[in-house]
């Protein structure tokens, strides 16, 4: 598992995905829906993408995104 923390660690690690599959930036592009310019953004961490194609790009990959540490709705509240 890959810690993402900010948006050009998300790059990294899709270019680093990417590469092992032997994938071109067109090709995962292509996979994912969107544009090759797309891509190339998100690879170099660009802060001013939208979520929801970033999403499918690391679908095309065949990961998730997992939150992790976050209060969930059905743990009880601490009463402070």
């Amino acid at each position: 598992m890959q810690r993402v923390t900010s948006v050009e660690s998300l790059g990294k690690s899709v270019r680093k995905a990417r590469k092992s599959l032997k994938l071109t930036q067109a090709q995962l592009a292509f996979a994912a829906g969107v544009g090759s310019r797309f891509i190339v953004d998100l690879e170099a961490g660009k802060s001013t993408l939208s979520l929801e194609p970033a999403l499918r790009v690391v679908d095309a990959l065949g990961g998730t995104l997992q939150l992790t540490d976050m209060p969930d709705e059905n743990e009880p509240k601490n009463a402070t």
